[in-house]
């Protein structure tokens, strides 16, 4: 049982149905301070939209959501100041330099110009970025791209982060050293909502995981309580199993047979 004082989000019974389908089904979910959550499942489980609404982009859903103590329904978005978001399919302003769009984001969250200039200068330097800050989004590759995404999220301080595929396009040191930056952030009692299809990512940096299938929370423990319920020693196993995906090897064998012109297939 999360103690109130260190409750950051409520979500009780939520339910959406868009075009007569049921996206959510009754999910219920409390979230404390310093928790890195690893908020799976397959595609159309309900994730995104989750995410959605807690960021205030959907209002049209039933239930209850309470974020830092306010139920986001209220109309007031203040508590929006205290949270940073890494989308899946972020659209910068391709036309802005790096520079310009950390600024510009920084202003947004309420920062003053020449603190959020100061700070992105800093940080754009420890991602080795400080020879483009000054040059067009366009101009960089995507990896470069979602690095200054990541630093547009954490650029005003946030309390609580949702990250959907933040590692997307970055090369093997970058991740080690952002899987880094979330362990030490959630140390200081910063709550993060990673969401990822790389099982082994998820599995190394949550310390809970939650598994939407359809709609509805299937799963909500640590990897070790996972294995203990499972049979299963990965998460991508666990993950397979929980979801009822168990064909992989057979569709793979079907594929490959395709490739090399078996007949059977034609």
């Amino acid at each position: 049982m999360i103690r109130e004082n260190d409750k950051v989000l409520s979500i009780q019974n939520l339910t959406m149905t868009y075009g007569g389908k049921k996206v959510l089904n009754g999910i219920n979910l409390e979230v404390a301070r310093g928790e890195i959550i690893g908020y799976i499942g397959p595609n159309g489980a309900g994730k995104s939209t989750t995410v959605k609404i807690m960021l205030g982009l959907i209002d049209d859903y039933q239930g209850q959501v309470v974020i830092f103590g306010q139920d986001i329904a209220s109309g007031d978005p203040s508590y929006k100041k205290k949270i940073g978001y890494v989308p899946e399919n972020a659209e910068a302003y391709d036309n802005l330099t790096a520079m310009e769009y950390l600024v510009f984001t920084g202003e947004l969250y309420g920062m003053d110009r020449d603190a959020a200039q100061s700070k992105a200068e800093r940080l754009l330097r420890q991602f080795e970025l400080q020879d483009v800050g000054h040059s067009r989004l366009s101009s960089f590759s995507k990896g470069m791209k979602q690095k200054v995404l990541i630093i547009a999220s954490l650029l005003h301080d946030p309390d609580l982060l949702f990250w959907d595929e933040p590692l997307s396009g970055l090369d093997a040191n970058s991740m080690m050293v952002i899987q880094e930056i979330l362990a030490q952030l959630a140390a200081q009692g910063k709550t993060i909502f990673y969401s990822s299809h790389i099982m082994d990512l998820v599995e190394k940096i949550s310390n809970r995981i939650v598994l939407l299938v359809k709609g509805e929370v299937v799963a909500d423990a640590t990897f070790e309580e996972l294995k203990e319920m499972s049979e299963e020693g990965s998460l991508s196993g666990i993950f397979n199993q929980l979801t009822g995906f168990t064909e992989h090897r057979s569709k793979a064998k079907d594929f490959v047979s395709i490739v090399q012109g078996d007949e059977e297939y034609a």
